[in-house]
């Protein structure tokens, strides 16, 4: 940022300049009119003096430097907010709008690998959003590299190889640029210029560094966008793996009630018909409120006591204030109470689940507590490590309720970052207690309410 002090000062040299510009003009003109030779002179070199002083001024290099990063900086932010859902003709066309500003070309475009995306300028060209790519455009995509163009008529394209001293005629010229993904084109980029001549290494070197700039934020994209259908891979692979079980169970339980129990039977029918639509649902969704997701465990739970017994299962349920508004992954809570419902039960007696959220600092807290079978500390360590080194080098070595650990805590981790994880305390006939620790997860709950607001 320019200090004010530093700005004020360059302003009072500008004026003081520009005064003794004035009246070294005035002085020229006098000495001319009076044949005052040497007078002239001094006068005319004193006024080219001030001229080059006054442009080494407003030119200032510090200056200069400081424009030029503020506008790539802007530039570079305004391209990554369009970005972010790919390259869409919605998102090339705003592209091209903020960019064709900060150049020097009379037109820009965008293409994926068979059309033309969006195009914004001045020079009419045959080659609008919607039509095939042009010839040169197909030639860049296959080779990846950078090449130079020019319209000999308005109907086509021919490839020119950059040289300088080496013009020719035509319609219109330009820059083709490909737009890699992890070395594969996606893409170009293309400026347009009236001239040959406007064709220097300059534009050359702009056209280069904003392929490269829109090539690192698509690659972004996509990073983000594998990540988040890995997420819901992992969690249908852990629906593959758990719900077969919990589905045949079901409908034999079901069954049995339509004769003993009509209206149960149809009551548990549009519980488990209600279950499966949201589990689908939330598969198919990068986030749910925590609400959903109690709300599903909560059908779980009277499913498996219509299975067991009400009164093999007693659930109870403390949240705290809130809470409930905050957005995270799905199937999340279930799968740990499922563990507890199929590992910890005994052969006779209830089995006491407690589901807790609670805050912490700026962290928020999900507990899950049974006072089951549990396990000794070792077991319960190596459950973890296991789940933990899965999670960690792409292991599927997991299974049961050491895979349900490895997806719930892989998605916490790579939905609230850095601080958060699993916490597994249990003892041998006493119970067990799982905790997900939600790090900074009060800021997302802010930007909820905020969102659920504006």
């Amino acid at each position: 940022m320019r200090l004010p002090g530093k700005s004020l000062y360059a302003n009072l040299a500008s004026i003081a300049l520009l005064l003794c510009a004035l009246a070294l003009a005035g002085g020229l003109a006098w000495s001319v009119r009076d044949g005052l030779v040497a007078t002239a002179v001094l006068a005319g070199c004193g006024l080219a003096a001030v001229i080059v002083t006054s442009g080494a001024i407003s030119l200032s290099p510090e200056d200069s430097r400081a424009e030029s990063t503020e506008r790539t900086l802007r530039v570079a932010t305004n391209t990554l907010s369009h970005l972010r859902g790919g390259l869409t003709e919605e998102n090339a066309r705003a592209i091209c709008a903020l960019l064709l500003p900060e150049t020097s070309a009379e037109g820009i475009a965008i293409t994926d690998l068979e059309a033309v995306l969006a195009y914004e300028g001045t020079i009419e060209t045959p080659f609008v959003p919607g039509t095939k790519n042009a010839k040169p455009t197909m030639e860049v995509l296959e080779s990846k590299r950078m090449e130079t163009f020019v319209s000999v008529d308005q109907e086509s394209q021919d490839v020119r190889r950059f040289s300088i001293g080496n013009r020719r005629n035509g319609h219109a010229f330009g820059i083709i640029v490909p737009l890699l993904v992890q070395e594969h084109a996606v893409g170009t980029i293309k400026l347009y210029y009236r001239n040959d001549i406007d064709i220097d290494r300059t534009q050359l070197a702009i056209a280069e560094g904003l392929g490269t700039l829109l090539s690192t934020q698509l690659s972004s994209y996509e990073l983000d966008r594998q990540a988040e259908l890995a997420v819901r891979a992992e969690i249908k692979a852990l629906q593959a793996q758990i719900n077969p079980h919990f589905l045949f169970n079901t409908l034999n339980t079901i069954a049995s009630f339509t004769r003993t129990n009509p209206t149960k039977a149809r009551d548990l029918l549009r519980e488990f018909s209600a279950f499966y639509r949201s589990t689908l649902e939330s598969s198919e969704k990068s986030v749910i409120p925590l609400a959903q997701e109690l709300e599903q465990t909560r059908r779980y739970l009277k499913i498996e006591k219509a299975r067991f017994g009400e009164d093999r299962i007693v659930e109870t349920e403390h949240v705290e204030p809130s809470c409930e508004e905050l957005p995270v992954p799905s199937f999340l809570v279930q799968p740990i109470v499922e563990n507890a419902v199929r590992h910890a039960m005994r052969d006779e007696g209830p089995l006491h689940v407690d589901v807790q959220v609670a805050s912490d600092g700026d962290d928020i807290l999900i507990a899950v507590a049974d006072d089951g079978l549990g396990m000794d500390k070792a077991v319960a360590d190596r459950l973890l490590a296991e789940a933990t080194a899965a999670r960690r080098h792409g292991s599927e070595h997991a299974r049961g309720a050491g895979m349900a650990l490895r997806n719930v805590a892989d998605r916490v981790e790579r939905f609230f970052g850095v601080g958060s994880g699993v916490e597994i305390v249990s003892k041998p006939g006493e119970g067990t207690c799982v905790t997900l620790r939600l790090a900074h997860a009060r800021e997302r709950l802010t930007d909820a309410r905020l969102g659920m607001s504006g």
